[in-house]
């Protein structure tokens, strides 16, 4: 924990009457977690500050967790401290008018590659930046508030970025903070049921993704999802991403990609995830990057997608010849 760090945050949440915090856009679990569960430990501790959030798009997978605020006018950034959270570079903040903040923090837990903020607080090893947030609170736990509610949206985000806690990011610390949540009277009964719990269409997209699934020499598992398959099946961009999961427990496939098309036409997004094996590398020649065993990339043509899934099979090969204990 760089106690340093979260001193020098504090500090700077302390000089400011105006508080924006932002995220990156198509936001997962950890992105809005994170986001709400700083507000909401933040609003608790101190009253007299108005802080909100201010993002261009959202998530009907986590509506659970509730709205945010509508936008406000340039006036307002102006006197306003920015936070910045989940989010490795300044290109993919979601409102872009993050730039009008006076003063801007960024705090992530992604491979730091941008600097954009006037603080940066970065811990990469971390397995969620609401791990980061709950290790905020709990260093400053001194002059900071929780309850039921924020401890609810870390939780959220601290399951949803480690896999259920089964990633390699997952630590000590990891689990011992997420006690501290669970202590504040979080229910997980309800949470899962939100999270996990899935529309029968989905189940029927379920077997179609396993009845599609392709291996590359090497054990590279991919699937491709169309708009005519996403509509067939009633799904939303975010529903069909989560057929990536779908793949992660075939014997001997350390890599497994799903290729969605996004709602413009030119574009196909990936979902590149692995076991030991690393592919951020794979997504930065891609337009994208990410964690070294879960990034995202976008590819523009199916000869780009084979481009891309000849480059995993490479890579995991090179892996496979090179390692040992590998499932």
């Amino acid at each position: 924990m760089n106690t340093l760090a979260a001193r020098a945050v504090l500090d700077t949440i302390k000089k400011y009457d105006h508080i924006i915090i932002f995220r990156h856009f198509r936001p997962d679990g950890d992105a809005i977690g994170s986001t709400k569960g700083l507000k909401r430990i933040l609003e608790l501790s101190f009253p007299e500050k108005e802080i909100v959030l201010q993002n261009c798009d959202f998530s009907d997978y986590l509506a659970f967790l509730g709205p945010e605020e509508e936008a406000r006018d340039d006036a307002f950034y102006a006197e306003a401290l920015g936070i910045v959270i989940d989010t490795a570079t300044a290109a993919r903040i979601s409102n872009q008018r993050f730039s009008l903040c006076k003063e801007l923090i960024k705090i992530d837990h992604h491979i730091d590659v941008e600097a954009y903020g006037d603080l940066n607080w970065v811990e990469e090893e971390r397995s969620s930046s609401c791990e980061l947030i709950a290790a905020f609170y709990d260093a400053m736990r001194d002059e900071l508030k929780i309850d039921t509610e924020a401890a609810t949206y870390l939780y959220t985000g601290l399951v949803t970025d480690s896999g259920r806690f089964r990633f390699r990011s997952v630590s000590g610390d990891t689990m011992r903070l997420a006690g501290m949540l669970l202590d504040q009277g979080v229910n997980t009964d309800v949470l899962y049921a939100h999270l996990y719990m899935k529309d029968f269409e989905e189940f029927k997209f379920q077997g179609y993704v396993l009845n599609h699934i392709n291996l590359t020499e090497n054990g590279v598992a991919y699937v491709y999802i169309d708009r005519a398959t996403m509509a067939e099946y009633g799904l939303s961009f975010e529903q069909a991403c989560a057929c990536v999961s779908y793949m992660d427990s075939i014997k001997n496939s350390l890599i497994w990609l799903a290729f969605i098309d996004a709602d413009n036409a030119e574009d196909i997004r990936v979902r590149l995830r692995s076991r030991f094996v690393t592919v951020n590398g794979i997504a930065e020649k891609y337009e994208g990057g990410g964690h070294a065993c879960a990034s995202g990339a976008t590819v523009h043509s199916t000869a780009q997608m084979k481009e891309l899934i000849d480059e995993a099979d490479r890579v995991l090969g090179e892996y496979k010849r090179t390692n040992e204990g590998w499932l």
